[in-house]
């Protein structure tokens, strides 16, 4: 199969990002990452219909957070980065409130729930930090 520049890029930008701990130092890939960890979070869950909605939200918000720094990153001016950034850091947050109402609602790991709304805040205090700089 053959791979377009980009994204061999991208591969080997995150074989060289990791760190010892294995934290991504670039927020895009972060953001993989982290959106990676949602899906694998909901597809290990077992939950009623009745939370299905929850759960979808859920990923809705955490894959749009990197979908949207992904697109700020190659906005053609600085208000499109800043306006595509402040978009991710309204995902990142909504996807903190998802994982508050998960724990609180539902019986999940919460061990790995914990994991993912301390990286969720790790991202957006992050993202608004860039926000911050790039005003």
């Amino acid at each position: 199969m053959l791979h377009s520049l980009n994204e061999l890029k991208m591969e080997n930008e995150e074989a060289i990002l990791m760190e010892e701990a294995g934290k991504v130092y670039n927020i895009r890939h972060r953001c993989f990452h982290f959106a990676k960890e949602v899906i694998e979070f909901i597809n290990a869950c077992q939950y009623q219909r009745i939370h299905f909605s929850i759960f979808d939200q859920l990923l809705r918000s955490a894959t749009s957070i990197g979908a949207n720094v992904v697109e700020g990153g190659s906005g053609s001016t600085k208000k499109d980065f800043i306006n595509f950034f402040c978009i991710a850091l309204k995902s990142a947050n909504e996807t903190k409130y998802w994982l508050c109402l998960i724990r609180d609602t539902i019986e999940v790991d919460k061990d790995k729930l914990s994991k993912l709304l301390q990286e969720a805040d790790e991202i957006s205090k992050i993202i608004a930090a860039i926000i911050m700089s790039a005003k």
